[in-house]
């Protein structure tokens, strides 16, 4: 009887959902007018054709790099995206019909170089080329062509992007056919800093972050992995420096490193046990660990950059602890000469280990005729530090708070979307010296239950402007020309599976306010 009762409920509720549903305003259609790329390409043509794509896409490489482990390797994971859905049913399509015809079957990639290093500035340009398979083709049905096989990544995420499941057919179908698309990145460091240091992330979510930043064609992960709060990463020459993390469970491994890259173990760096910040600058052990540091994380990370911070050093400790008092008494220094000396001795280890210095802004405002002339500015106190970076001739990197701040989670995205690297720089020479920007997800307030919705899809508005060509995304009314595409990226990134928040909230991360479409959130 309690069975019966509950089948009934369950139909009658089903059949008032239906009722209801049948009165609920019809789907969002999309802006046919726009071109729901994310980021936007540099150049594009389009057409009006619709093609169906093989679930059993096959893969063809070429050129000196093509048979890359890598190209392989990424196209077996964009076809899993890519085929999501449909595989689900081909079994019962190939029930239904005895044959299916597909206008596109392969997929050509062409990698010119067969050079797999990964450094700042590497060429992730490409051309893609789809077009229906009338066998007279000689570029076949799509066509990737790239000098690097971090070209063929980019292609590829483009590709999928085109792609669409088309429910009423079961299909994948790429509109708006053909396509060709010549693309390549406006700067060459597109970053997203994840801070660890104030809460643990596991690596898998580590790893999801990084897969997530391809979606949008960010590039650097910018680890900021300790800080005052925790020493979570293994140092095999100063196996004690890890003690400094949270717990025992909330560590990184230096084969967690290889993976993804002030200490409480070693509390001879402090000044004294009341002033663990800055590091004790009279002691030569300090620079010793720094040394080892820097070592050990070479043999893990072969990108060139390392970031030495410098930001909101707070001194005046050092003038309350006796020795180093007398120390800068014998030296005659000053607390502001100490800082300046202990940032350029820190930079002077790091460039011996072959690692160009990374620090924040305070070093090139307090002193910037002493700072080593390789030094990457790394702005974020405000507008106006790249200019003046570039113009005495340092490389800069953008990262101002008031709009790149991911913890600042009343920053909308349009405010994100808008801000400029190159703003206030008009000469060509200076504009190169601009490496490009980063967006900052700090943890004071984050964890692994919402750094998602944190980043996205608010660092997706910063990534366009860091690839895409200014020209193409400052056109017109943005909230018409790119909000659109913003919330279908936004989506796309719920799709992979990806927790991106609503884009239009006050408040980032917040949740969705009612019922509705993925798309008008």
């Amino acid at each position: 009887m309690l069975l019966h009762y509950r089948k009934t409920h369950f139909i009658c509720f089903f059949f008032l959902c239906l009722s209801q549903a049948l009165g609920i305003k019809s789907i969002p259609k999309a802006d046919e007018s726009l071109t729901y790329l994310w980021p936007l390409p540099s150049r594009f043509t389009f057409g009006n054709q619709t093609l169906s794509v093989d679930p059993g896409l096959s893969l063809a490489s070429g050129g000196n790099g093509g048979g890359s482990a890598i190209v392989k390797a990424a196209f077996d994971r964009y076809k899993a995206i890519i085929f999501k859905h449909s595989s689900q049913y081909s079994a019962l399509r190939k029930l239904r019909e005895s044959v299916s015809v597909y206008e596109i079957s392969k997929l050509s990639i062409t990698v010119h170089s067969d050079n797999e290093e990964l450094q700042l500035g590497v060429d992730e340009s490409y051309t893609l080329l789809v077009n229906k398979d009338d066998r007279q083709s000689i570029t076949g049905d799509v066509l990737i062509e790239a000098s690097t096989v971090y070209g063929a990544l980019r292609g590829l995420e483009t590709f999928s992007q085109l792609c669409s499941f088309d429910y009423a057919t079961k299909t994948v179908q790429i509109y708006k056919a053909p396509w060709y698309i010549r693309d390549k990145p406006r700067f060459a460091y597109r970053g997203l800093l994840l801070d660890t240091s104030r809460h643990y992330f596991p690596i898998d979510v580590i790893k999801q972050i990084i897969e997530s930043m391809s979606y949008a064609k960010l590039n650097v992960l910018h680890w900021h992995i300790i800080d005052e709060q925790s020493f979570p990463l293994e140092v095999p020459s100063y196996p004690n420096l890890w003690k400094g993390s949270y717990s025992k469970w909330e560590r990184y491994t230096v084969e967690d490193s290889y993976e993804i890259v002030k200490g409480i173990g070693y509390p001879d760096l402090w000044p004294s046990s009341s002033c663990r910040e800055p590091l004790d600058v009279t002691n030569n052990s300090t620079f010793d660990v720094i040394s080892g540091i820097l070592t050990d994380m070479r043999k893990i990370f072969p990108f060139e950059l390392f970031h030495l911070g410098g930001d909101e050093v707070n001194t005046d400790c050092w003038k309350n602890t006796q020795h180093v008092k007398e120390w800068l008494d014998r030296q005659n220094m000053t607390t502001k000469d100490a800082y300046q000396y202990f940032v350029l001795k820190a930079q002077e280890i790091a460039i011996s280990k072959n690692w160009t210095p990374v620090n924040w802004e305070e070093t090139f405002n307090t002193f910037a005729t002493k700072l080593n002339p390789k030094t990457v500015v790394h702005n974020w106190l405000g507008p106006g530090v790249c200019p003046k970076a570039v113009a005495k001739g340092f490389r800069c990197i953008f990262s101002n708070q008031g709009v790149w701040y991911l913890d600042h989670v009343d920053v909308p995205w349009d405010d994100v979307y808008t801000a400029e690297p190159l703003e206030g720089i008009h000469n060509a020479s200076e504009q190169k010296l601009v490496l490009g920007g980063e967006v900052c997800m700090w943890g004071e307030k984050v964890d692994t239950s919402n750094v998602q919705q944190t980043i996205w899809p608010r660092a997706a508005a910063a990534a366009e402007r860091l690839w895409s060509q200014s020209k193409l995304i400052s056109k017109g009314n943005i909230t018409l020309t790119a909000l659109p595409r913003l919330q279908h990226f936004r989506c796309l990134l719920n799709g992979r599976g990806v927790q991106a928040a609503p884009v239009t909230n006050a408040y980032a991360r917040s949740p969705p306010t009612g019922p509705g479409s993925c798309y008008e959130q």
